[in-house]
């Protein structure tokens, strides 16, 4: 229960302005623009992007401003705003087997069908700080561009000729949508996708590295992991044929996994999935472990009892702003439940003090 302020209006009033100015830091320095953090921030945007489940670099990035660079009250805003906006209808899934790929890398083929493309990645630098940068130089240009593919197969259809990884079976069923009904459980894999992809970047590595570390015992390798752009289609009604609307940049990861089989299976390899808006190699590889550890029981594996392999307790817990209301709704007023509580204590206290006394006299 809470309870009115005195003087509250005015207070917070002053507590918005005194946000805006702390927002806006010193006034001798230049103001950052949109396109600044769209285009220099881009993996922040990204994750906005991705777990606000709005593709807009450009809100996305206004959001980053707004909240003074905290992600997860980005993404809350974002997710805000997406709740006014019209729906116009579903777009048709995209073909990522015609990805445009600016990096395309497999840890299970060195020669890939395809080939390999190293792409913009942070996998081969030395961490160490680049003090040129705070000189604000110019940008180094890369000495050849990576060459951009039009349709690049899947490296795991290559497993499905000798027969040994499992087969997806493609349903014609209508997913559900995350975004308009809540989860229930148990839930289904499209279902856990859509929450592993919208969870918490954080969360998806903690529960990630949790089965690496073997709760779980899931040993994967990366069969690949792609970078590019793909064009959206949407059906028109009114023209009987879908037409391209535009283009969304995609992070997709495909994990294999070794499986010994089980009653219901036999020895194979077995597939975790991750795909997310942007560029955002991290998460699409966490979420694949995850999926993977997550698909136990349609394998006919045993439960270890390991925590990413507990969907309600994963899923539940795998929304940042879920776990940011919650959290940060203990600092609002709770005055009333507070003093009741005192008052309890107070009581229990008297009547422990009671029951000792005697004790203590005979003593």
């Amino acid at each position: 229960m809470y309870v009115a302020v005195k003087g509250g209006e005015k207070a917070i009033d002053n507590a918005h302005a005194w946000l805006a100015e702390e927002r806006r830091g010193d006034t001798d320095v230049d103001e950052l623009s949109i396109a600044q953090i769209r285009e220099q921030l881009s993996l922040a945007v990204n994750r906005v992007m991705a777990e606000g489940s709005l593709y807009d670099p450009d809100l996305a990035a206004l959001a980053i401003k707004q909240a003074r660079g905290d992600l997860i009250e980005a993404i809350f805003l974002i997710r805000a705003y997406r709740t006014t906006l019209p729906r116009f209808g579903y777009s048709n899934p995209v073909d990522t087997g015609t990805m445009r790929c600016d990096r395309r890398i497999s840890a299970t083929f060195k020669d890939a069908p395809g080939g390999q493309v190293l792409g913009p990645t942070f996998d081969y630098t030395h961490r160490l700080l680049d003090f040129k940068l705070a000189a604000d130089g110019d940008a180094p240009h890369a000495p050849v561009a990576a060459p951009r593919q039009e349709d690049t197969p899947h490296i795991t259809e290559f497993l499905k000729g000798e027969d040994i990884i499992q087969d997806e079976v493609f349903s014609d069923d209508t997913p559900g949508d995350l975004t308009r009904e809540p989860m229930a459980f148990p839930s289904n894999r499209p279902l856990r996708l859509q929450s592993l992809t919208r969870g918490d970047e954080g969360f998806v590595l903690g529960m990630a590295y949790s089965t690496q570390r073997g709760y779980a015992r899931n040993h994967a390798f990366v069969g690949e992991l792609r970078i590019g752009k793909v064009s959206v289609e949407m059906d028109i009604p009114e023209l009987g044929f879908a037409i391209d609307i535009g283009e969304v940049e995609l992070t997709e990861c495909e994990t294999v996994n070794q499986f010994q089989g089980s009653k219901t299976e036999p020895p194979q390899f077995t597939r975790g999935y991750g795909l997310v808006f942007g560029q955002s190699e991290r998460k699409s590889i966490a979420m694949a472990l995850v999926d993977r550890a997550l698909r136990w029981e349609e394998l006919g594996e045993d439960n270890l009892g390991a925590p990413a392999q507990d969907e309600e307790f994963v899923l539940s817990h795998a929304d940042n702003i879920q776990a940011t209301g919650f959290l940060e709704h203990i600092k609002l007023p709770h005055y009333v439940d507070f003093l009741s509580e005192l008052e309890l204590v107070r009581k229990l206290r008297r009547e422990a003090e009671a029951r000792m006394a005697p004790k203590e006299a005979a003593e």
